[in-house]
């Protein structure tokens, strides 16, 4: 008992071995199964995804995969057109351009709030217009209560041959006076030959104005009957001072406009010319700026005369305007005469043709109670002396002896 046989150890020793080298093989299946499993769920997953990808693709292109090349043909193109004909072609959306601001922190979005500045810009507009409207209006008020369609009608009915110089000087007084208020007065000058029309245009605007302004607002002065001598010379400066001051100044109390006619000025003393020199350019009164001076004379009447029947073909046709052919070199003459003509308007009248002057004798004889028989008339002509030039005739001394021939018969 106390000693085994050998072959018992063997046998006692083996199922203890045994048993350690099943449990070490069972730890080794079962990580090797565990790997096995692990490697099999990545597999499956792996494969599911890859069938969810291909199903996903089916589904798009609705055509199973082909792994062969695709060749582009105009078959397919034409039978793709074909087969969808009503497709509406799809319009590119054009990109909105940007707005690039300075910097970041400086952008802001525009708003689509009207402006309130605009509503201001127009009645601001609207008032304007009706300031320039109303001022429109005021100034036809105040050149109609003067009636200058009148004396146009006054001009052209008595006026003879001299269009040119009655459009011009109705021009003048349309536009003084429009308004009331003036920097400087309205200053005529008329120049020409004898019996050209001067005078008695001088007398139709006296007889005028004194209908439209009344009788105390119009003075017609005639140098040679108010200044007869030159003893009255002192006088006649300080009566025509006191007079025009006077007139002048009644004329701003009733806001109208004087008018002072001198005829004759070519026999005017040269310290009435001072006198009237310092009246148009007063130096601090403004009443006198509110004035009409009209000066008739026939200062330069001797180169207006050879002017006229040297250019006698077109001025006659109407080709050739006087005033603007002759005012430069008249003027340079009267300013050499004296500085009073520095800032008038020059209006010179020209040679009446024997037409005019049998107009003259009609519009005489009619108010005589003569009958203008045209035989007559042109018998009467005849007795006068003219200018010949070619095929036209100009009167010496114009209508200035048609009174005296009317009163003869």
């Amino acid at each position: 008992m106390g000693e085994q046989n050998p072959s018992d150890r063997l046998r006692g020793d083996h199922p203890k071995e045994t048993k350690e080298n099943g449990t070490g093989s069972f730890s080794q299946f079962s990580s090797s199964v565990r790997a096995m499993v692990r490697i099999r769920q990545k597999y499956q997953a792996i494969k599911k995804r890859r069938l969810e990808i291909a199903a996903a693709s089916s589904q798009s292109f609705m055509s199973p995969r082909s792994t062969s090349p695709k060749v582009f043909t105009f078959e397919n193109l034409q039978d793709t057109i074909n087969s969808n004909p009503a497709s509406p072609r799809k319009r590119k959306k054009k990109r909105k351009a940007r707005v690039l601001y300075p910097s970041s922190s400086l952008r802001a979005v525009p708003t689509k709030e009207r402006s309130r500045a605009k509503n201001c810009l127009y009645l601001l507009c609207i008032i304007v217009f009706l300031q320039v409207y109303n001022a429109i209006e005021n100034l036809d008020d105040h050149v109609l209560k003067y009636d200058l369609d009148g004396l146009e009608k006054t001009l052209k009915r008595e006026v003879f041959g001299q269009q040119e110089v009655a459009e011009s000087l109705l021009g003048h007084l349309h536009d003084y006076l429009s308004t009331y208020v003036h920097n400087k007065p309205l200053v005529l000058s008329l120049h020409g030959p004898t019996g050209v029309g001067k005078s008695h245009v001088g007398r139709l605007l006296a007889q005028h104005f004194r209908s439209v302004v009344g009788e105390d607002l119009v003075m017609q002065y005639f140098v040679l009957h108010h200044c007869p001598t030159d003893d009255d010379i002192p006088q006649c400066t300080k009566s025509l001072d006191s007079h025009v001051s006077e007139m002048v100044t009644q004329a701003a109390e009733e806001e109208k406009i004087p008018v002072f006619i001198f005829d004759e000025v070519e026999h005017m003393p040269r310290e009435l010319l001072d006198t009237l020199q310092d009246l148009i350019h007063p130096k601090n009164n403004n009443e006198y700026l509110n004035a009409i001076y009209i000066f008739i004379s026939n200062l330069g009447h001797e180169d207006i005369t050879k002017f006229v029947l040297h250019n006698s073909s077109v001025a006659v046709s109407g080709r050739l305007s006087l005033s603007q052919e002759l005012n430069p070199w008249l003027r340079s003459y009267l300013e050499r005469y004296h500085i009073l003509f520095l800032e008038a308007e020059l209006l010179p009248f020209m040679l009446l043709e024997k037409s005019h002057v049998m107009d003259c004798f009609i519009d005489e004889m009619s108010r005589e109670g003569f009958y203008p028989d045209r035989s007559h008339v042109e018998r009467l002509a005849e007795e006068l002396s003219y200018y010949i030039v070619g095929e036209w005739e100009f009167s010496h001394t114009g209508c200035r002896q048609v009174v005296a021939k009317v009163n003869l018969l």
